[in-house]
């Protein structure tokens, strides 16, 4: 069988002619992106307590973008404006399932707002608006639909780590052009996580867990990408191959 992959998705509140809903809501080029790597996805919804038990069900996890993480997570007093689409349960559940995936070394890959709870759940910091908060040697816009750019569109490119778990899924590529959808950022990185790709303003654009088999995460969005940008499928087809080792030996 396909290893099974296991998707968080992004709560939404729909206003409808009868009522006010909360739905949990997966994007389907993550659906779309796990299919072409070989795997087979699989949503989870957030929920409390059961984070053992879900991940007892998927041979890997991803963490998908979203809104923001509660900044009283990472130590923060102050909400800034911008900040958006804090929800609590999101938020507990995906640092339980990161706590849960990395205590049995499930194949881990985080996209976005997914980078940003791995770093979080290591004791990690965020940056809440780059505009305002991040002055780097160049000025980058992070949110590429300011500049017109569509989702899978090169917004800039960054710097890969030689040897990174990222660089060997991207057979080595010094550099990568990635999109952007970001106002958030790293801003002291947990221990137990290193960089492995900056963009040309100091930004983490990538991380990894070296004490782990597989587990990256990258701040921009491949899985909007990777139908026009081949190389972009690398991070997804990583997943599923470290899912698939996982499965043989567990089953061995």
């Amino acid at each position: 069988m396909k290893p099974r992959i296991g998707i968080t998705p992004s709560p939404t509140e729909d206003q409808l002619a009868h009522g006010t809903f909360t739905r949990y809501a997966m994007a389907a080029p993550y659906v779309e992106a796990v299919l072409a790597a070989g795997g087979i996805p699989i949503v989870l919804p957030p929920q409390d307590d059961h984070a053992a038990e879900l991940l007892e069900m998927v041979d890997a996890l991803l963490l998908s973008g979203g809104g923001d993480v509660d900044p009283a997570r990472f130590g923060d007093d102050e909400t800034h404006p911008e900040t958006y689409g804090v929800h609590a349960l999101r938020d507990r559940f995906e640092l339980g399932l990161v706590a849960v995936a990395l205590e049995r070394d499930l194949p881990l890959l985080a996209i976005c707002r997914g980078t940003q709870v791995l770093n979080v759940a290591l004791g990690g910091t965020l940056i809440q608006h780059l505009p305002d908060q991040h002055h780097g040697p160049v000025a980058i816009i992070h949110r590429q639909h300011e500049r017109g750019l569509a989702s899978d569109d090169i917004g800039h490119d960054v710097d890969v780590e030689a040897g990174s778990l990222l660089a060997r899924a991207t057979d080595g590529a010094p550099t990568l052009g990635v999109n952007s959808y970001h106002h958030q950022a790293i801003r002291e990185l947990a221990p137990g996580l290193v960089a492995t790709a900056h963009a040309a303003d100091g930004v983490v654009e990538a991380v990894e867990v070296p004490a782990a088999t597989f587990a990256l995460g990258v701040q921009w969005h491949p899985e909007l990408m990777f139908a026009r940008h081949a190389a972009q499928l690398a991070p997804f087809a990583a997943l599923v191959a470290a899912a698939t080792v996982r499965r043989l030996v567990a089953r061995a």
